[in-house]
């Protein structure tokens, strides 16, 4: 997480925009009023968003995590797809 003030974001934007996309870096851009933004990926906010969703349906996360289990477990079985034409 790197934090930047609001002048040197501005300045460096698309670098700063770069560094989020490509390192996914947490960049917090400080301000002296008006409060702290933060700026992160898109691919890193729908993470994100996908594990507030997640564990929040408490069905879903615990049939989540009983399927890490099982394949912890060596609890798998291989499957062929069958593509549609």
């Amino acid at each position: 997480m790197l934090a930047v003030n609001y002048s040197t974001v501005r300045e460096n934007f698309k670098a700063y925009c770069d560094k989020a996309n490509e390192d996914f870096e947490t960049i917090v851009i400080t301000r002296k009023q008006g409060g702290n933004v933060i700026m992160l990926s898109e691919a890193e906010y729908n993470n994100i968003m996908e594990n507030l969703f997640i564990r929040s349906n408490k069905k879903a996360y615990n049939r989540l995590m009983t399927s890490m289990e099982q394949l912890k477990a060596g609890k798998t079985q291989n499957r062929t797809l069958i593509e549609d034409e």
